[in-house]
């Protein structure tokens, strides 16, 4: 309710200011007064922009976009280069959900052994969260010079970007069954002695059916572990329910589906050249740190657009 209040209340005020501009206007044109003429010019581009983000709004009405999201980075190959790699995307998210007012926590966190993050799973609670980032999933490229070769050469890396809508509590569509699911616990640790805990907080689940295992160790209870473990595999269920939907939908339409991760979404390349690509879209930009600070309004927009293109088409 509140979300659709906003919305109206949105349009509302667009048409309440466009009829006012109208009126300056066609008073200024009547009274021949040109040193409205660039007060309306700014108040119109103005309004403009307002109006292309809020149409732009429109084009999230997924079952699940308004929901927030979770957010989990992986590793590829390439070592301490990869894991590094894994904290500049986490970093980056974080920055742009902040960036739009979205609250963030880190449910989970592996750290790598000499820098980095091995993997890690985020929180992104805001409104159209799930809208926005779904487009982040798939593989992502980092070409730069390594900090971490003493030689200094080029290396190319790679991170897998997972994301998922919400569960909310009252979803009936995903049940999960109690014994379907083994539960272990360990000793939750990090850098140095001191943070190895002296019980056995940290919790794996394990889904049998499906053989998704999810562990959460930064709680400081094993029912809390528990709890946001629970969270996390309730989402991968759901994201495999939709996926699954999504397949049956294109092979309905009669196109090849494949499930395999291996091709790249997006390349951030940070030497020779500085440029970020997104594959899909064919969007790029040469302010790869930006991107890498958080602004990442242009190529969520342009893929999304590109998507709406695509269905539109078919």
């Amino acid at each position: 309710m509140a979300g659709v209040r906003d919305d109206v209340t949105s349009w509302r005020d667009v048409e309440s200011d466009s009829e006012s501009l109208e009126e300056l206007a066609e008073m200024a044109i009547d009274e021949d007064d040109k040193s409205l003429t660039d007060s309306i010019r700014d108040d119109y581009d103005a309004l403009a922009a307002r109006v292309r983000k809020m149409e732009f709004a429109v084009q999230l009405s997924g079952e699940y976009d308004e929901r927030p999201a979770i957010l989990s980075i992986k590793q590829g190959a390439g070592g301490v280069e990869a894991q590094d790699w894994v904290e500049m995307l986490l970093r980056m998210y974080l920055r742009w959900a902040e960036s739009r007012g979205f609250k963030t926590s880190v449910l989970e966190s592996v750290v790598g052994e000499e820098a980095g993050l091995k993997s890690a799973t985020a929180q992104i609670d805001g409104r159209y969260g799930y809208g926005y980032l779904k487009s982040e999933r798939g593989v992502h490229r980092l070409v730069r010079l390594s900090p971490f070769d003493a030689d200094h050469m080029r290396h190319t890396t790679f991170a897998l970007v997972e994301v998922l809508p919400q569960p909310e509590e009252q979803d009936t569509t995903i049940e999960i069954n109690p014994d379907d699911l083994r539960i272990d616990t360990f000793r939750a640790g990090g850098h140095g002695g001191q943070n190895v805990q002296k019980n056995d907080t940290a919790v794996r689940i394990t889904h049998l059916p499906t053989n998704i295992v999810v562990s959460v160790q930064n709680e400081r209870s094993q029912l809390q572990n528990r709890a946001v473990a629970m969270r996390i595999l309730t989402a991968r269920l759901m994201d495999i329910q939709i996926q699954e939907a999504e397949e049956h939908r294109l092979k309905l339409k009669g196109e090849h589906v494949s499930p395999e991760w291996g091709r790249q979404v997006r390349s951030y390349v940070l030497h020779p050249y500085k440029m970020v690509k997104d594959h899909r879209s064919g969007y790029e930009t040469a302010d790869a740190e930006g991107v890498l600070e958080g602004d990442l309004d242009g190529l969520l927009e342009a893929y999304l657009l590109h998507s709406v293109g695509q269905v539109s088409e078919s």
